[in-house]
């Protein structure tokens, strides 16, 4: 006869509820994303990569960057992001709890920014931000090195 601990049946009825419930939850997730129209972004800390005598490094300081997206349609993949000069086209790519967009300039960057369904405070999602460029001159305010930018982001239906 199998003999079970006080409790132990409790505590596999709570593993069951959260087996049944989680398909659901990432349902729910999948469709908050899925349904977004724009994003306002900002962004507090930057990692900066580079390297010195061909070793890779990088440097860590608070952010002020922020990005905001409009148009949003995941079933067509696009999505305009807007600047300083006006908006670009992007492409935008919903997987699971993570919706992606993806800005490739002709001169050769590529940008990104990942937003997680994962909440941060006050209704605002885990957002990651990588600016994949170099340059060899560097100039304040210019993207010059790879750049991974993290902070949050509001989403808008």
């Amino acid at each position: 006869m199998l003999r079970t601990s006080p409790g132990t049946g409790q505590g596999f009825f709570v593993l069951l509820v959260i087996g049944l419930l989680a398909p659901v939850s990432n349902a729910l997730a999948q469709e908050r994303l899925l349904n977004t129209r724009t994003l306002d972004c900002s962004f507090g800390v930057i990692s900066t990569g580079g390297w010195a005598d061909g070793d890779a490094a990088a440097n860590v300081a608070d952010s002020a960057l922020s990005l905001r997206f409009e148009e949003i349609d995941t079933d067509g993949a696009t999505a305009e992001i807007v600047g300083p000069y006006g908006a670009s086209q992007i492409i935008v790519r919903q997987t699971g709890d993570y919706l992606h967009l993806v800005q490739m300039f002709t001169v050769g960057p590529l940008y990104t920014t990942t937003v997680i369904d994962r909440e941060t405070v006050n209704g605002r999602f885990m957002a990651v931000h990588t600016r994949h460029e170099y340059t060899d001159t560097q100039l304040v305010g210019f993207t010059s090195r790879p750049e991974q930018y993290y902070g949050d982001c509001v989403v808008e239906p």
